[in-house]
């Protein structure tokens, strides 16, 4: 079995401009002791010189904000900490329009993401915007935090007002798990310290809910699949007739003994052992990796995917994909890309442009013929070679893909696979 080792959240965090994004993620690391003491004088000297007689945890995060200034681009920055119940990395992502394709790039592996509203301004166009990627992209779990709250004089009615607002937009999404939180990051009201001053409010802090939502049910852990990433050949006498098929579970619950089927071939086996690092598993799943060995001698390799006979992948070379196209040059029908799907890699050609999504109303545009950087759009493609897929909604790794461009090897678009059915 896998150790008893502490839980990895990920999670990202959106809002619009000035709703305290930067502040929020400062007071998680610093109520959280996450700072190291030579960062903290930093910061502290920092808002000494500015004027400021409180620390401004803003500018924790703030070597990004001058490395945009001089005109770099940030795609996405991760950082890490940890408290004694659970370790956490935040997907720090710009909030602009222009960077929609780095808020896709940074939550596409998030368990959950943080939706930031300023208390005064309440629900914005970028608001909209990323609820509906969070949405879009399946993140189990959303908290809304309701910043700046101290400005409003910590009104329960303001942000019952918001939550209704929020809860009447959220209707048109497919979002399970909403969470309503109202915090000042500046004061540190309901952060990681539960706050006096909003005593109408009896929900948990944003740390503790950060700590205890159950996230361990977030991968399928029913539609087995173990994409083979490589085959292991040691060249040793000891080990003249080892082969083993190293990867990463996508899906469901393996275990020696179990009768498995090996796509494309279709040839059946049984599961001999599966092992990491010279440690013996009973049992390994989704998002383990691991080795296994077969009972069976047969040709198995990279792309191919061990699945098991009940709920199997759809196995087609058309695929509709909901694209987030991320590059500056635009996509028409017959373009000619790189297709990734879990380990296997092969040509694709865009067949249709079926529509394009406005991500602020959620209507559909039928008459779109081509795309550009940042645009969301449902288009079909033709792969050079069989693929096994699931729905995204059903598998957030198997039914996922990334174009790439053969010239620059540069991401272009990162999809969203739907229609397997």
């Amino acid at each position: 079995m896998q150790s008893e080792s502490i839980e990895l959240l990920r999670f990202t965090t959106a809002g619009s401009v000035d709703d305290g994004k930067s502040t929020l993620i400062g007071r998680l690391l610093y109520d959280s002791k996450s700072i190291f003491q030579d960062q903290l004088e930093a910061v502290e000297q920092s808002s000494q010189n500015k004027g400021f007689d409180y620390v401004d945890l803003s500018l924790i995060t703030d070597g990004l904000k001058s490395e945009r200034e001089q005109g770099i681009t940030i795609d996405v920055a991760y950082r890490y900490f940890a408290t004694p119940k659970r370790k956490f990395i935040i997907a720090d992502t710009p909030g602009h329009i222009q960077y929609t394709r780095n808020m896709v790039t940074g939550a596409s592996t998030a368990n959950l993401a943080i939706i930031l509203i300023d208390a005064r301004k309440g629900l914005q166009e970028q608001t909209h915007r990323h609820s509906y990627i969070a949405a879009l992209l399946k993140i189990p779990h959303l908290i809304v935090c309701v910043n700046k709250m101290d400005l409003v004089d910590y009104s329960e009615e303001v942000f019952e007002r918001i939550v209704s607002q929020y809860n009447d937009f959220a209707t048109k999404l497919d979002v399970k798990d909403v969470t309503f939180i109202p915090i000042s990051a500046l004061e540190g009201d309901n952060v990681v310290n539960r706050s006096e001053r909003v005593d109408w409010y009896n929900g948990s802090t944003l740390m503790y809910h950060l700590e205890h939502v159950h996230i361990s049910s977030d991968f399928n852990h029913t539609h087995a699949r173990f994409p083979v990433q490589s085959v292991i050949r040691p060249h040793k006498k000891d080990f003249q007739d080892y082969r083993g098929y190293a990867g990463r579970i996508d899906g469901g619950v393996f275990k020696p003994g179990d009768a498995v089927k090996i796509l494309p071939s279709g040839f059946a086996s049984t599961i001999k052992s599966i092992a990491l690092n010279g440690t013996a598993f009973q049992e390994a799943y989704a998002p383990m990796s691991v080795t296994m060995t077969l009972e069976d001698d047969i040709d198995v390799s990279r792309g191919d995917m061990i699945i098991k006979t009940q709920n199997e992948p759809v196995v087609t070379q058309d695929l509709q994909v909901l694209i987030t196209w991320m590059s500056e040059r635009s996509l028409r029908t017959h373009t000619k890309v790189f297709l990734k799907h879990t380990t296997n890699e092969c040509l694709a050609m865009v067949k249709a442009i079926d529509y394009k999504v406005d991500i602020n109303t959620l209507e559909q545009d039928a008459s779109a013929d081509s795309l550009q950087m940042n645009d969301i759009a449902k288009i079909s493609l033709r792969a050079s070679k069989v693929l096994f897929l699931d729905d995204y909604a059903t598998n957030r790794l198997t039914g996922s893909v990334i174009l790439i461009d053969e010239q620059t090897n540069e991401t272009i678009g990162a999809g969203m696979i739907i229609n397997t059915k």
